[in-house]
């Protein structure tokens, strides 16, 4: 494994862990009860922690194409649910999402970033990380 892309996979984890103690945060210190499509973002991140860190410690760089699938799933939930939150049209029509509704902003700095954007931005990472070193791969062989 290079530097490069063991700094990438590195780059990868704090990202994966700032996400979790993030959610955690909201979860268990300011009480803010996750959503159902929080729930599924949560379950496709809490993991990336875990993968990360153990593929670094074996120098896996194979990985990334697992963390790619999870990272690219997760950004999916995320623009879904950031999408109900910010166009009005899907407001109207978003589902029942538990006893907390997923249109639901517990917090809205700017205007534009909630939690969904920010569980979007921390898969987004993930996912061009994972692609670059798939790429790095490919043009070693």
């Amino acid at each position: 494994m290079t530097k490069k892309i063991e700094n990438i996979m590195l780059f990868m984890w704090s990202v994966a862990f700032v996400a979790t103690l993030g959610s955690l945060y909201f979860s268990e210190i300011r009480q803010y009860e996750p959503c159902e499509l929080c729930w599924y973002q949560r379950i496709l991140m809490y993991p990336l922690v875990i993968i990360l860190g153990i593929a670094i410690l074996q120098k896996n760089v194979k990985i990334a194409a697992t963390t790619l699938t999870f990272s690219i799933i997760g950004l999916c939930f995320s623009i879904y649910h950031y999408s109900l939150q910010k166009l009005a049209f899907l407001q109207d029509v978003a589902p029942a999402c538990g006893r907390v509704p997923c249109t639901g902003e517990y917090i809205n700095v700017f205007g534009f970033i909630t939690i969904p954007f920010l569980a979007l931005v921390a898969f987004l990472l993930i996912a061009i990380s994972s692609l670059v070193i798939l790429k790095s791969i490919k043009e070693d062989k």
